[in-house]
């Protein structure tokens, strides 16, 4: 038997929310030490409405990705909108399932369906099943990505020693291309899964679960389009594949899976591009329910930029920094540069498309160079002028996923409440695995 580990989530209490609203609440931005990352809450919000409105269009349901914000207060917003809501959820950690739980989420209904989203691990299948239990307490329901038969062989091993087991509800991930996880559809690995999960009494098939990572490289709306088709085609064809192999079997009465099939797709680029246009493209018959899932589109960044589907007015994250040295004429072909105070820790060294790895809003300056602690602007085109030392600028990072994960809280303001000027809250993210 693999030797399981436990979340230490008793160890890890993060910074108290009450001190933070009572050093910050109403305090000027500019009061605020650098670097920070600041979220517009009205911003945030918007996105989440517009991405239900996006699902709905698409004739899917919805589950939010909570891997890039990891706060409750971020959860609700995904999860209830102006548009619609969700009860359905997916994590990325043990860490963010287990804060989920602690920080009333199940215990409201805010959330009802949880999916633990990486192939499941062999040594944290007890605290899976500790989990799992937490949820039934207020009927929800706990579900897994199983992408090999080892896993489901573990499973019904662990089963095996509980004294009251159930079946797990299990997504099959798939592999449309990517090569990131999953099975390829129609592949001797994908059958040989499949016979497992039928023969297994640890298990039950909910469905196929896609996640087109390389539709990042979209550039336009046509492009994000063909990632999605792509997405549904590759999960559809296994529900069409199972379906299949299911019909074939001796003992089809004793399988239990759970029909309609869910055909469980999307990346924050496909699911800009779901609406009713796109899904009317679908000219294949369904094997199943649809449903959309992303991950960084409350927040959005330059990766997200560059696919054409939104625009920076979208954005709703960003860091500050302060300028704390400037080098004239030390740049290429003699241009200017300016040191500001926030470096790798606080940005990532995630470049993408623009090659820098950030850029300064509302000035033609990008974050050109980078180390531990400190970054280096360089200007973007000829306007730019000379940074003044002490000058504080606000500069959108490529990938707020990673970024966000440097900082121990977010300072939220809101476009309606003092022009976004003020702190007007504090999340708190949730740190560790």
């Amino acid at each position: 038997m693999v030797p399981q580990s436990k979340t230490p989530f008793e160890l890890l209490n993060g910074p108290n929310k009450q001190d933070l609203l009572d050093a910050y609440i109403g305090k000027p931005m500019e009061s605020i030490r650098t670097p920070a990352i600041v979220i517009d809450r009205k911003l945030f919000a918007q996105n989440c409405a517009n991405m239900h409105n996006k699902a709905r269009e698409w004739g899917a349901t919805f589950r939010a990705h909570l891997k890039t914000h990891k706060t409750t207060e971020g959860t609700r917003l995904q999860l209830s909108s102006q548009e619609d809501q969700t009860h359905a959820v997916i994590v990325s950690t043990m860490m963010e399932a287990w804060q989920v739980v602690r920080s009333g989420l199940v215990a409201d209904s805010t959330i009802q369906d949880l999916l633990y989203g990486l192939p499941v691990a062999l040594n944290k299948v007890e605290d899976l099943s500790n989990l799992r239990r937490e949820f039934a307490k207020y009927g929800g329901v706990v579900r897994l990505l199983v992408d090999h038969p080892d896993q489901i062989l573990f499973l019904e091993r662990f089963k095996a020693n509980q004294e009251t087991p159930t079946r797990w509800s299990v997504f099959v991930k798939i592999n449309g291309g990517q090569n990131r996880a999953g099975v390829s559809p129609g592949s001797p690995g994908f059958y040989t899964l499949l016979d497992v999960i039928f023969k297994s009494t640890a298990v039950q098939l909910h469905g196929f679960y896609g996640h087109a990572g390389n539709a990042y490289a979209s550039t336009s709306l046509s492009e994000a389009s063909a990632f999605l088709s792509g997405e549904v085609q590759a999960v559809n064809i296994a529900a069409e594949y199972a379906l299949n192999a299911i019909s074939k079997l001796d003992h089809r009465d004793d399988v239990v899976i759970i029909q309609p099939f869910v055909l469980s797709v999307g990346s924050t680029p496909t699911a800009h591009a779901a609406s009713k246009q796109t899904r009317e493209l679908l000219s294949q018959a369904l094997h199943g329910t649809l449903e959309l899932h992303a991950g960084n589109y409350p927040m959005l960044d330059l990766q997200q930029q560059h696919t054409g589907l939104i625009d920076n007015a979208q954005i709703s994250q960003h860091v500050r920094a302060t300028v704390i040295s400037y080098y004239a004429e030390r740049g290429v072909d003699g241009s200017d540069e300016a040191m500001i105070d926030a470096g790798a820790i606080a940005f990532s060294k995630d470049t993408g498309p623009s090659g820098s790895y950030g850029e300064v809003v509302g000035l033609p300056w990008t974050l050109s160079r980078i180390s531990q602690e400190h970054g280096i602007l360089a200007p973007s085109n000829s306007t730019a002028t000379p940074l003044k030392l002490g000058t504080i600028v606000r500069i959108v990072s490529q990938h707020a996923c990673l970024t966000a994960a440097a900082y121990p809280w977010y300072y939220i303001v809101d476009g309606d409440i003092g022009e976004g000027s003020e702190v007007v809250d504090v999340w708190v993210p949730w740190k560790g695995w």
